[in-house]
């Protein structure tokens, strides 16, 4: 082991595989079979039933990541071959399960993109828009905001992927992207907290976070945090208008849909989130996962609300391309099963470079330098994992 903990590796001769591991267990895959044919999530399922038509051999799987935007082409592969291992023992604190921390080697450079000030300086901009006296429904814009690090050596994704998985409360995961202009490797690693849609048969489950908190070293402090959150009318409404609008698309495709009146507390190693357990029985089991995560990607957790109109906003404010930060990551097979979550508290691997991202929902009543202070804390799980954060 090197003394940065083996988070570089000297040389990369193949991509590694797409994984998910959790709690529950791990899905691993080895090797690429073929290749989804690109394009934007419009037109995804059908690209998806062409494909397992005219594919018969190999696993009747794809796995990959789908980017932020719209418009924005997919890439989603088929493997090799595929593992699945059970699940890891349950952590009694996720908050102590990184281990010591490291010191980093001095190579490592740290460059805000933006700057905190210009962050913050966004999150007022977006505030003056939903503060005019003529918009009367509820509306809310999501601002993210990116780190990028530079450790001056090669980063080991596998390594990084390992130490998230530490955190049981979360789903860690590693996803290669495509390869980029100058022919290096890329891939897209993080820990989300954030399930977007699991279907099996005719049964869906979704489980939307927003409204979230940072956790503390004493105990005492931590569960004022959460029950301040729990409390709080801002983030409550921030979430009720999140679980509104999946149950919102989720019912046309639906012959029962269920969701509690009020959100619960969740938890992860540096966060505490409001979540909703939303589970349906579709009227068709033939509906393909695929189709519905057309019609719910990106909920108002990642982009806001209205959708288009937060769309177009988060272009006008944002100064950073998300690229497949606040996408999803998942699989889905031939039968149109699948699970897929929702890419955030990621980066993307670059070589010597990861580039991480985070971001806050903007509503009424939303404070400047609180949500510039929630973007920081939300960027401590990596932050950590690299051993940059204690």
């Amino acid at each position: 082991m090197t003394p940065d903990g083996a988070i570089f590796s000297a040389q990369q001769t193949t991509a590694p595989a797409f994984q998910l591991r959790d709690a529950n267990g791990s899905l691993l895959t080895q090797g690429v079979r073929s290749h989804l044919p690109r394009g934007a999530i419009h037109d995804l399922p059908q690209r998806v039933a062409d494909f397992f038509a005219a594919h018969r051999s190999g696993p009747a799987l794809l796995t990959g990541a789908l980017p932020y935007d719209r418009d924005q082409q997919d890439f989603l592969t088929q493997p090799l071959h595929t593992q699945h291992h059970p699940a890891l023992p349950a952590a009694n604190d996720s908050r102590s399960q990184f281990g010591a921390v490291v010191e980093p080697t001095r190579q490592w450079q740290v460059t805000e993109e933006p700057s905190s000030q210009a962050y913050a300086a966004s999150v007022s901009q977006a505030l003056q828009l939903l503060n005019q006296p003529l918009l009367t429904a509820e509306r809310k814009i999501v601002l993210a905001r990116s780190l990028l690090v530079d450790a001056g050596r090669q980063i080991d994704p596998l390594m990084l992927l390992r130490r998230l998985a530490l955190d049981t409360s979360v789903t860690a995961f590693m996803a290669p992207l495509p390869t980029t202009p100058d022919g290096g490797k890329a891939m897209l690693v993080g820990a989300t907290p954030e399930l977007l849609l699991k279907k099996t048969g005719d049964r869906v489950l979704s489980h939307p976070l927003a409204g979230s908190a940072s956790r503390h070293v004493h105990m005492v402090d931590d569960e004022n945090a959460a029950a301040q959150l729990l409390r709080s009318e801002k983030d409550l409404r921030e979430h009720r208008n999140v679980v509104e609008a999946i149950l919102d698309t989720l019912a046309p495709y639906c012959k029962e849909l269920n969701a509690p009146a009020t959100p619960s507390l969740r938890s992860t190693a540096t966060m505490w989130h409001l979540g909703t357990r939303i589970e349906g029985v579709l009227r068709s089991p033939e509906t393909a996962c695929v189709e519905l995560l057309r019609d719910l990607h990106p909920t108002p957790a990642v982009c806001g609300t209205p959708r288009e109109w937060a769309r177009e906003m988060i272009a006008h404010l944002e100064n950073i391309d998300r690229g497949f930060f606040a996408g999803a990551v998942g699989w889905t097979d031939a039968q149109g099963d699948g699970t897929w979550y929702v890419a955030i508290r990621c980066a993307e691997l670059r070589s010597a470079q990861a580039r991480l991202f985070a971001g806050a929902g903007i509503v009424k009543g939303s404070d400047p330098a609180q949500e510039t202070a929630e973007t920081g804390a939300k960027f401590g799980a990596m932050l950590r994992a690299l051993q940059l954060e204690g």
